[in-house]
């Protein structure tokens, strides 16, 4: 089978490591896939709009564009590590104006995750003809020709027309070399000056081609073989398994469709659909680092991309442990492509009775053996699909395995996370009343609103709130104490009583008005804190007790309750809400856990401020181009799984905002719904992930985070405080709904929208460089924040924090 990618999340290359030495040149681009701003290895390619009039010539594998001295063309690599792999020179033919000059600008780093820095040379001698130019890497004086990242064409010093053809690395033992010409001298060192983007989509989802017939195709590219550093030599005795996905995370999976190598896995929609999972509305669940796959049908597959490893020598098969029921078969497909192209590669297919798999329901580890299939080329790897399934089948972590037998690769342990058990004695408070029985439709025990986000997840009956939202930490049911702001002060040394029985996995937030107590301004509620319901409740789960003061508000402006932060597919029955003066002898009241401060808005009069989520690179250029003509300085919140992801280039995205003065921060590793994940050690995973990636290819560290979708509860925000002291979980009081508009038939009601924020005071923004349409209203939106006389600025300016740069 073949399977067709049209379009994988973050233009993931598929490609990583090392290969044996060349025997021919390694062909770079020939601009046949220049409509995806993609070059011949699936790496992403542009001119930023430095040029004008720039058209791909595919038939004659050439660019052509008018340039100046301005003007830059670049082409990026997943680091190629060229000395080890037999390259010596680039070599690319060019026409450009009689007597003109251009500098090519090679971007190599001192590791393959490391900043890279720039090494130039000019070159002279243009006849005004096509001519061939081959540049030796001696000429860049001090590079890593080891960690090439990037190829910059730059600094025509004649302004018009030139072309350049297909760029390729001479192979300095094979044939295809050119003669040099018209090289300068001149090598120096330059600071990064060109924002070198790729083109990515946080919420886009790989295209979905299934075929009735066995015979669809993996539309990627060429990528290079690939070993890991250790194994690299094949030296007996220095092998360790190549691990290809331990199921560590369900978004990382089927949000952004990455395996545990950072490269493409995906079932492309063809499993069997689920209802009400916030997450994914798909059967490829991921949980307790095992993946289960239910079948829509025969026709249904999965797959998981291995980046053209070379396996010679090194590695004996894949293995990976699995769960069936009895009399359960499928097919094993092997893709493999001697230029490492998947759009045409070889399929080498068993199935699991070839195999001599048999299954009882229990789970066992089995292996594919690449003896097994006859005359595949074990030097370039590139998938591992399985389709066919007759029934649903739980895999265990997937790997290569050294030598000829290979044993189940261990299951990563998690460290569970033990929250603080100190206690606090009790307090007597002065009155005791009761909020809420549920017996009216629309309004509490006091006369004020009850109701829920979502109807059919809330089921109120005489005397019972029934409670199920299927695990979406977003939904929230509200209780209010008030019609406006109370002050409630009074009863500070009382206490929340919640009735309950079922599941306790849930969040309890008391809420704040704004500072007017007028529901007609942004933000309303103006902000909340939460608390565990689980750390309060009793033995015997069935009741609540929450100290009032626990809920760090201003609580002479509270509105009132609201449960949310549901992360169990489990019940909860409420029968009753009430305060009371204290606690039955004999319970122990919790000490308060810190809770990262839940922010809405600016604090600085007169200030707001653009906080900008994760987007698509390609637009990214025109956002920093929309700000700098507005001369203002932004915030960007970035997911850390595709900073290191090298196919997508974002760390050369945002290393240029950092240096032109913006603020990049956090948003988690893989974008989920981090409130709704199981554990406190799945939360702690994706922060501590995050922060590593950033630091790692930033080198800078942030107290600031942005939840993904902005969903908040009670574990985020303790994990957030707890492994960053000072931190702050960011929300936003102006919202463009890019999500909702930006596609549709009317995206000018993100303006619609941005404007009615902000008429309401809102002044901290939410939006992404997703779309097109959102980008193009940025400069209106940036238009319409002036005109409100306030000064705009990064969040950290907004919110006075002294750390931040001086405005």
């Amino acid at each position: 089978m073949r399977i067709s990618l049209s379009s994988a999340f973050w233009a993931l290359s598929w490609t990583s490591a090392v290969q044996a030495a060349c025997s021919s040149n390694l062909l770079v681009d020939n601009f046949a896939n220049y409509a995806n701003h993609l070059n011949s290895l699936g790496q992403y390619t542009s001119d930023d709009g430095t040029t004008t009039n720039l058209k791909a010539d595919v038939a004659n594998k050439k660019i052509t564009f008018t340039g100046g001295i301005s003007s830059y063309f670049y082409t990026t690599f997943a680091c190629e590590k060229a000395t080890t792999d037999g390259y010596n020179a680039i070599t690319f033919p060019l026409k450009g104006p009689a007597n003109a000059k251009f500098t090519i600008e090679l971007q190599t780093s001192t590791t393959c995750s490391a900043a890279y820095t720039s090494k130039t040379t000019q070159l002279s001698g243009v006849t005004g003809s096509t001519q061939t130019f081959t540049v030796p890497f001696s000429a860049f004086s001090g590079a890593n020709i080891n960690a090439i990242q990037g190829i910059v064409f730059e600094s025509f010093t004649t302004t018009g027309a030139w072309e350049i053809g297909q760029i390729q690395l001479v192979c300095a033992s094979g044939t295809g070399s050119s003669s040099s010409t018209g090289i300068s001298s001149s090598i120096s060192t330059l600071s990064v000056n060109t924002a070198i983007l790729s083109p990515s989509s946080e919420y886009s989802t790989v295209s979905s081609s299934t075929s009735s017939a066995s015979s669809t195709s993996i539309a990627s590219s060429t990528s290079k073989p690939l070993t890991t550093a250790s194994t690299s030599s094949a030296v007996a005795g220095q092998c360790t398994p190549l691990l290809v996905d331990d199921f560590a995370s369900q978004s990382r999976l089927t949000f952004l469709f990455y395996n545990a190598m950072l490269l493409p896995s995906s079932d492309d929609g063809t499993m069997k659909a689920v209802a009400d999972k916030p997450d994914t509305a798909t059967s490829v669940i991921v949980s307790g680092n095992h993946l289960t796959l239910t079948p829509a049908n025969t026709n249904s597959y999965w797959y998981t991309m291995l980046g053209c490893t070379k396996a010679t020598n090194i590695y004996g098969g894949i293995g990976m442990t699995i769960k069936a029921p009895a009399g359960t078969t499928f097919n094993i497909e092997l893709q493999t492509s001697a230029t490492c192209d998947s759009s045409n590669p070889k399929l080498n297919d068993l199935t699991s009775t070839q195999l001599g798999w048999t299954f009882d329901g229990t789970e066992k580890y089995y292996t594919i053996p690449f003896s097994k299939f006859t005359g595949i080329d074990t030097d370039h790897i590139l998938t591992l699909l399985f389709s066919g399934l007759s029934k649903a089948i739980t895999l265990g972590p997937i790997a290569f395995y050294c030598g000829t037998t290979g044993i189940a690769y261990p299951v990563p342990s998690t460290v569970a996370v033990i929250e603080p058990s100190a206690t606090v004695p009790a307090t007597v408070g002065p009155s005791a009343f009761v909020i809420d029985t549920f017996a009216s439709a629309d309004s509490n025990n006091l006369g004020f609103y009850h109701g829920g986000d979502d109807t059919t997840h809330f089921t109120r009956t005489a005397g019972k709130l029934t409670i199920n939202t299927q695990g979406n930490s977003d939904l929230s049911w509200y209780t209010q104490l008030s019609g406006g702001c109370t002050d409630f002060t009074p009863n500070d040394k009382g206490y929340l009583h919640i009735a309950y029985t079922g599941s306790n996995s849930f969040t309890i937030a008391l809420q704040q008005h704004n500072p007017t107590c007028n529901p007609d301004i942004n933000p309303y509620p103006f902000t909340w804190d939460s608390v565990e319901a689980s750390r309060y409740s009793d033995s015997g789960k069935t009741n609540i007790y929450v100290p009032l003061s626990h809920f760090n508000i201003d609580r002479t402006k509270t509105i009132g309750f609201a449960f949310k932060g549901f992360f169990t597919n489990t019940a909860t029955v409420i029968t009753k809400v009430e305060i009371v003066t204290t606690v039955p002898s004999g319970t122990l009241v919790p000490s308060k856990l810190a809770t990262a401060p839940l922010i809405f808005a600016c604090t600085r009069p007169n200030s707001f401020a653009f906080a900008i989520d994760d987007g698509s690179p390609e637009f990214a250029q025109r956002v920093v181009a929309s700000v700098a003509a507005a001369n203002i300085k932004v915030t960007f919140f970035t997911v850390g799984a595709a900073l290191l992801d090298p196919s997508t280039n974002l760390t050369n995205v945002y290393k240029g905002m950092l240096a032109a003065g913006h603020q990049v921060a956090l948003h988690s590793f893989t974008h989920p719904p981090m409130e709704g994940l199981s554990s406190l050690a799945a939360i702690d995973w994706e922060l501590q992930q995050d922060i590593d990636a950033v630091q790692k290819t930033l080198g800078v560290t942030s107290t600031y985070f942005r939840p993904p979708f902005g969903t908040e509860g009670a574990r985020i925000r303790q994990r957030l405080a707890a492994l960053i002291p000072g931190s702050k979980f960011v929300e936003w009081s102006v919202d463009v709904q890019d999500w909702l508009w930006a596609t549709s038939t009317t995206p000018e009601k993100q303006l619609t929208n941005f404007q009615a924020d902000v008429n309401k005071g809102g002044n901290l923004v939410v939006m992404h460089y997703l779309y097109d349409s959102t980008v193009s209203y940025l400069p209106q939106f940036i238009d319409i924040a002036r005109k409100t006389g306030k000064q705009l600025m990064r969040v950290d300016q907004c919110l006075e924090d002294p750390n931040a740069p001086p405005l």
